[in-house]
């Protein structure tokens, strides 16, 4: 009698991966709202009072760190992108399933990366 191979994961198992990437958008998006409110957060560090060459380096630093935090915030979004996309795949059935070779994406790599479309098989043919 042959094995069958599993074409795609159950609907219970569906609902696990479902209950785990609300958790990390949820988780995502308060990390988000401290991104940006560092970025957002008021300028006047009560310096006022410093020497103007301290002062230029100061607003140097700011301004990279405000840029770097913009550059996270951007990541961060894009992440709560992938995972509500990998919500739209588990809606159609698809989730889990590799987008080059079409076989399973083994369940742990899916735990650690909810979001993955490939599977290490197809990770590794890119290299």
């Amino acid at each position: 009698m042959a094995t069958e191979t599993k074409v795609r994961y159950s609907d219970k198992e569906l609902a696990e991966f479902k209950r785990l990437i609300e958790e990390k958008i949820e988780k995502a998006k308060h990390d988000l709202e401290l991104i940006q409110s560092a970025y957002k957060n008021d300028e006047n560090n009560g310096t006022d009072d410093t020497s103007p060459t301290f002062k230029a380096f100061e607003e140097g630093s700011e301004t990279m760190s405000k840029e770097r935090n913009m550059q996270l915030a951007i990541r961060q979004e894009k992440f709560i992108r992938d995972l509500k996309n990998a919500l739209i795949r588990i809606e159609n059935k698809t989730y889990g399933i590799c987008r080059v070779t079409g076989k399973l994406i083994n369940p742990e790599r899916l735990k650690l990366v909810p979001h993955a479309t490939l599977s290490i098989e197809a990770k590794n043919m890119q290299k």
